[in-house]
C-alpha cells in the first residue's frame, strides 16, 4: 500500500517538533547523571516531553494563525496537535530505559547514559528520513550530514545547560 506524501510544509514541522524535543529531552537528561533518583529522573523525562509538546503545539497554532490573519478551525488546531506528536516520541525510549534501571535490570547511570545516546542517534538520524521524504537515496553525503548534526545537536545543548543551569 503507498502512502499519500506529506506535503513539504507538514513534514518540515514534524521534523522541526522531532528535533526540538531530542533536543529538549536531552537537555534534561544530561543533569540527572549521578545526582538524583529514579522517581525523579522518569518524571523529568515524561515531565519533559508532555509540556514541550503542549508548548510546541501552542505556539505552532499561534503562528500558523498569524501566518493565515484568522482563528484556526478545529480542524486545523487537531492538524497542529499531529504535527507536534513527534515531540512526544522523543522521551518514549529514554523513559523505558530509565524504566529499566527502576526493575533493576540496569544501574541508572547506566540507563541515562544510554537514553542520552539514544537521543543523540535520534538527532542525527533525521538526516537518513529528510533524504528519504525527499524521494532520495541515503549516500555518504547523508551520513557526513548525520554526523554534523548529531555534533551541532550537542553543542546546543552544551550551550542551554550553560546558559540555564
Amino acid at each position: 500500500m503507498s502512502r499519500t506524501p506529506l506535503p513539504v510544509e507538514d513534514y518540515a514541522s514534524r521534523i522541526s517538533a522531532y528535533v526540538y524535543g531530542n533536543v529538549l529531552v536531552l537537555t534534561a537528561l544530561l543533569p540527572l547523571n549521578g545526582s538524583v533518583g529514579l522517581t525523579h529522573a522518569g518524571l523529568v523525562v515524561i515531565g519533559t516531553s508532555l509540556s514541550t509538546f503542549v508548548a510546541h503545539a501552542f505556539a505552532e497554532s499561534v503562528g500558523r494563525s498569524a501566518r493565515s490573519g484568522r482563528q484556526l478551525t478545529t480542524a486545523e488546531r487537531i492538524a497542529e496537535l499531529r504535527d507536534s506528536v513527534p515531540v512526544l516520541t522523543s522521551g518514549f525510549v529514554p523513559a523505558l530505559v530509565v524504566g529499566m534501571g527502576g526493575f533493576g535490570w540496569i544501574e541508572l547511570d547506566s540507563a541515562l547514559i544510554l537514553a542520552e545516546i539514544w537521543v543523540v542517534t535520534r538527532i542525527a538520524s533525521i538526516t537518513y528520513v529528510i533524504t528519504r521524504l525527499r524521494g532520495e537515496r541515503p549516500n555518504g553525503q547523508t551520513l557526513i550530514g548525520s554526523l554534523v548534526l548529531g555534533a551541532v545537536a550537542v553543542a546546543v545543548v552544551a550551550i542551554k545547560l550553560v546558559l540555564t543551569h
